[in-house]
């Protein structure tokens, strides 16, 4: 008697590497290190991402390419913002120097988490302008999975 292996379903606990990229290259992989460990629809992944993964078996490994957008949405103008120099240093060292291009990693309002800004331009002594854009928002995304486990 053949037993088939677990497929994927919602709330399904996993254990996977995966490897996001975009027009310019990798953006994020657990491939080199660790596995990634996540219960599906949790929010953990964008829901295109958790849609891709639906019905997979444990062990498969597979690739999916998504349109322009379908990954992490369309770019935001309303999520690029000016943080004055003040309000930087009471999130951090007020000594940081910010480069263009750079992310900053800044703490949710609850404490409990982090999200990620990308430096796009610097007025010494006044602020910096950030986007909290997705880095592969509004990009064609290229998304690799192997399934380890399914729980």
């Amino acid at each position: 008697m053949t037993t088939t292996p677990p497929t994927i379903q919602p709330g399904s606990f996993l254990t996977l590497h995966y490897r996001l990229s975009g027009p310019a290259g990798e953006v994020i992989s657990t491939f080199e290190g660790k596995p990634s460990t996540l219960t599906l629809g949790t929010g953990e992944l964008s829901p295109a991402l958790d849609a891709c993964l639906l019905g997979l078996q444990e062990g498969a490994r597979q690739v999916f390419e998504l349109p322009a957008g379908a990954a992490f949405g369309e770019r935001n103008p309303d999520m690029q913002q000016w943080l004055s120099r003040k309000e930087l240093n009471s999130l951090g060292d007020p000594d940081e120097e910010y480069q263009v291009g750079e992310a900053v990693q800044f703490p949710t309002p609850d404490g409990q988490g982090q999200f990620a800004g990308v430096v796009l331009q610097v007025l010494e002594g006044k602020g910096v302008l950030f986007d909290f854009n997705h880095p592969l928002a509004g990009q064609p995304v290229t998304f690799e999975v192997q399934v380890i486990g399914i729980l």
